[in-house]
């Protein structure tokens, strides 16, 4: 990959369907056609083979695809909402350019819903004001479009999505909410103006999610019958249903993703498990069900009643009996007081409107009033849903594909289902593996009449398609955006939380200065957000000229910004606010773009776009990259002089320091040869330091250049020359036990040795509750900022109880997400030898210079990790080894950190793995 082109990704995010900026769109010639795209595509596709099977009737009307996994399922909430809830624990989502949260019940209400209806319709008429029928793009953005809900059902009929008898806001948090949880609000201290945001409003991280759907409940003093569903078929094996039959409840404390679980033919729904298994664990009821209805779907939800019988024993005295009876009349309350009531649905409104009320209280100051009153609209969670409806368009199998953008409905697939819809057309396998020959290829024979059911085909694969409008999609961009900061998260986060697969620490959000100042922040750093999205696509699709025109108005707007954006202004945001500015959006396209012209040897335009970087960006860690290859370019076009001056220059700079301080400064030592300089720099010796070595050999399976090494080990097995390393430390180089980590055990003992100090409460560093680190983790703040604490924590370790520490960080905190902390790599005692045979001196060492320079020094790190104990008594010692196969050679982040690491102590060589020679 392109260096440059992962991290322009993660910050893309999710790609918008917004139009190219202006500055790019006046220099493009008109967009293409399909008929276009498919007359290009006829050379690319192969063959049309014959369609498949008969016709492609759709569905039921009572039954809908997921969104999620494509499995047509019973389009009512209660069993649409279930299932979600199942699939995004199997951990099966989609790509997240589909609408799976927006659409809050994904089917088609039945027009039975008159009581309902009737219930709402004093309620609508005073809150809905009446509506055209056509919905403007710039009118009010959420406002009902009567004709749309309407216009595929009965005047009784809801439309999709919507809630009857939601009641108002405070109601819904009221009922929908646990006790604890507050809407969001903002609190201005009298002194500094620093607000607190109370965040309290987000899903708690050990919630579950809400999916009972009890009928019924007939409650006595001493019985109780409940009418639920059994959940989790697929998990149990296949038994044939009959209605009537009995079942018997199991407790399955053992299970690793619910120790309530409550198994049968399947399990029962989590909320009822959480209330029900402690009374089943201490024999104080029992409990007896009957299957009432055999779903028509094999893996479908099931039925039950259960009833459910207190016991009791005349012998037990009042003490003994308070325990049970508490138990007991939990069980009752909370199967009695509609809390497992409430659908699922309810839960995404509320994140949604949760969402929304937070970025309008904090943020509504990057709005135009129109937006604002558009977004205090669909905070109403009784009315966000219908609201949406009319921005959305539905497609499925039923309609004409004709009336849509093709490529838009096709471009929802994924890469496997394309191969899979081609195979199954063509009758053969799929030649083309890339996203956009496929595409290509599905729309040559939508295009050109080969297969007429190719439309219908794919409707049915992907189940209904909603599309928002484009005025939809970049204002909940935005809001998204802006809650999270980064584009790597969005709605299925709190969906994650709720079903307790996620999560995030507990810290304070004070906030003294807002992200984006003005509006004008906004739409420039949106607008370079766009120009990366485009430089993106059009390298996917081989784009060369539009890549080109990316970088040319990238360099123009870096060249234009003002140097010093924030000086003019009273206060002054951090400095860690700078990864939120345009220019450092455009600072990272043209870093890519340097790659894609060194690439193709365009080495004049490299060198320009690399001095403009270096010229316009004062303060940003690239700066010793930017060095780097404007040196190297230089040389490749014979001007070595000015290549040894500008690597000089950089080796003296304070934002150049790790890896690229380490080649800069190599570079000087070999071209300041006499006569360009005399005077030998200072630090040669330290950069032509020799690093001890080992050498060991293996037979390898194969010897291909650019292929990945592959020895078979002592032990006969096949394996990698990290592998392969492990096994002779802990054989012939001495008993040493290990692990092969590449720096991410240490990642782990910094997190949790430092979390007090990571998560401690420090102005502007937390915006929102779905942070797994500050946002000045790796800026030159993060220590500043936190001096006095990081020093004492280091003095603990220093003086040898970061093995305590590291017990009570894990037990504290496990499971909890924190950046560079992986819980499932590393075991707790893995980490307590490491740290134990590390030594509190180095070990200090190492996390503080972790903690001065965490970008510069997170990566590069030697691969093993070994140790072994010297005695009984808990001594011992540590290696680190740095493993080289045939023809591998050390990068200079590697013999930067090695370098490091021999000056605070450790024990450090490279291990050398070669083929068995042929005498052998």
């Amino acid at each position: 990959m392109l260096t440059g082109r992962e991290s322009l990704v993660r910050l893309i995010g999710r790609r918008r369907r917004s139009p190219l900026p202006a500055a790019l769109a006046l220099a493009v010639p008109p967009s293409r056609s399909l008929q276009d795209d498919a007359a290009d595509a006829e050379r690319e596709a192969a063959a049309g083979g014959s369609s498949s099977g008969g016709g492609d009737a759709a569905g039921a009307a009572g039954w809908v695809a997921c969104p999620v996994c494509g499995e047509s399922i019973r389009g009512t909430d209660y069993c649409v909402n279930t299932h979600l809830d199942i699939c995004l624990t199997r951990g099966t989502k989609r790509k997240l350019t589909q609408s799976t949260l927006l659409d809050f019940s994904f089917s088609r209400k039945a027009t039975d819903d008159y009581a309902l209806n009737n219930l709402n319709t004093s309620d609508e008429a005073e809150h809905m004001e009446p509506t055209d029928g056509n919905v403007s793009s710039d009118g009010a953005f959420f406002s009902l479009n009567n004709d749309k809900v309407n216009s595929k059902g009965s005047a009784n009929a809801s439309s999709p999505g919507c809630l009857h008898g939601s009641p108002d806001i405070s109601e819904t948090c009221d009922t929908c909410l646990p006790p604890n949880v507050l809407l969001p609000y903002t609190e201005n201290t009298a002194n500094n103006g620093v607000v607190k945001k109370c965040l309290s409003h987000m899903p708690s991280t050990d919630a579950t999610s809400s999916t009972i759907g009890l009928l019924s409940v007939t409650d006595s003093s001493n019985s109780v019958v409940v009418d639920t569903v059994i959940v989790g078929r697929r998990f149990h094996e296949n038994i044939e249903l009959q209605e009537g039959a009995s079942i018997t409840l199991l407790r399955d404390p053992q299970n690793a993703k619910d120790p309530d679980a409550i198994k049968m033919l399947g399990y029962l729904p989590r909320e009822l498990a959480k209330v029900l298994a402690p009374l089943l664990d201490r024999h104080y009821i029992e409990c007896e069900g009957c299957v009432v209805g055999v779903p028509e779907q094999q893996l479908d939800h099931v039925p039950i009643q259960l009833k459910c019988q207190k016991y009791t024993d005349e012998n037990e005295t009042y003490d003994d009996l308070k325990h049970p009876q508490f138990l007991w009349e939990n069980f009752i309350g909370a199967v009695g007081n509609g809390n497992l009531l409430q659908p699922s649905s309810t839960r995404y409104q509320t994140n949604f409107s949760l969402m929304i009320t937070d970025v309008m209280a904090n943020h509504s100051h990057l709005f135009s009033d129109k937006e604002n009153i558009s977004y205090r609209e669909i905070s109403d969670l009784g009315q966000a849903a219908m609201e949406l409806k009319c921005y959305i368009d539905m497609i499925s199998c039923m309609d004409d594909l004709s009336n849509y953008d093709l490529k838009e409905v096709i471009d929802v697939l994924s890469v496997p289902e394309m191969k899979e819809i081609l195979k199954e057309l063509q009758k053969n396998n799929v030649s083309c593996t890339r996203r956009h020959e496929l595409l290509s290829t599905l729309l040559y024979l939508c295009r050109n009449g080969t297969c007429t059911i190719l439309p219908k085909r794919i409707l049915k694969w992907t189940g209904t398609c909603i599309r928002t409008s484009d005025v939809a999609d970049e204002l909940l961009w935005r809001v998204q955006r802006l809650f999270f900061l980064n584009g790597d998260q969005d709605l299925s986060f709190f969906l994650l939380v709720d079903l307790g697969l996620v999560r995030f620490p507990v810290y304070a959000c004070t906030i003294s200065h807002r992200v984006f100042q003005e509006i004008s922040d906004l739409l420039q750093y949106e607008e370079a957000i766009q120009v990366a999205q485009v430089m993106d696509q059009s390298l996917d699709n081989s784009n060369m000229e539009m890549v080109t025109r990316c970088i040319e108005l990238s360099e123009n707007r870096l060249s234009t910004a003002p140097k010093e954006e924030n000086a003019t202004r009273a206060e002054p945001p951090p400095s860690f606010f700078s990864r939120f500015s345009a220019s450092s959006v455009y600072s990272k396209i043209l870093t890519l773009g340097v790659s894609v012209y060194e690439r193709d040897r365009r080495y004049t335009d490299a060198i320009r776009v690399l001095k403009r970087l270096l010229s316009t960006v004062a303060s940003d860690r690239k700066r010793g990259y930017w060095a780097l290859r404007l040196s190297v370019d230089l040389e490749h076009m014979n001007r070595s002089n000015e290549s040894l001056s500008i690597a000089e220059a950089g080796v003296i700079d304070p934002w150049v320091r790790a890896g690229s301080k380490i080649a800069l400064q190599r570079r000087v030592v070999r071209l300041s040869k006499p006569p360009r300089r005399w005077k030998v720099p200072s630090y040669a010796n330290a950069v032509t330091t020799n690093i001890k070595e080992v050498n060991i050999e293996g037979r390898p399976l194969n010897c291909e250049t650019g292929a990945k090494n592959v020895f078979y080990g002592y032990d006969g097995e096949l394996c990698g020359v990290e592998q392969l390393a492990l096994q002779y430390y802990a054989d012939e180089g001495g008993g040493w036990r290990g692990t092969h980590s590449e720096g991410g055990i240490w990642m782990t003992i910094f997190g949790l040795l430092m979390w007090d100090a990571i998560f401690s409460d420090v102005p502007d560093v937390f915006q929102t509750k779905f942070q797994t680190a500050p946002l000045d983790l790796e800026t030159d703040e993060f220590y500043r900022s936190r001096k006095d604490l990081i020093e004492s924590q280091l003095k603990k370790i220093q003086d040898g109880i970061a093995e305590e520490i590291l017990i009570s960080s894990w037990e504290l905190h496990q499971g909890t997400s924190c950046r560079g902390v992986n819980w499932d790599r590393h075991s707790l005692t893995d980490l307590r030898a490491a740290v134990v045979c590390t030594g509190g001196h180095r070990l200090a060492s190492l996390l503080r210079h972790l903690a001065l320079d965490y970008r510069s020094w997170s990566s590069g790190m030697p691969d093993l990790l070994l140790w072994r104990f010297l005695d009984e008594r808990g001594g011992g010692e540590a290696k680190l080894v740095e493993v080289k196969g045939p023809r591998d050679q050390l990068s200079e982040q590697q013999r930067a950190w090695i370098l490091v690491l021999m000056d605070f102590g450790f024990d450090v060589e490279v291990c050398k793995v070669s083929p068995v020679s042929k005498r052998r």
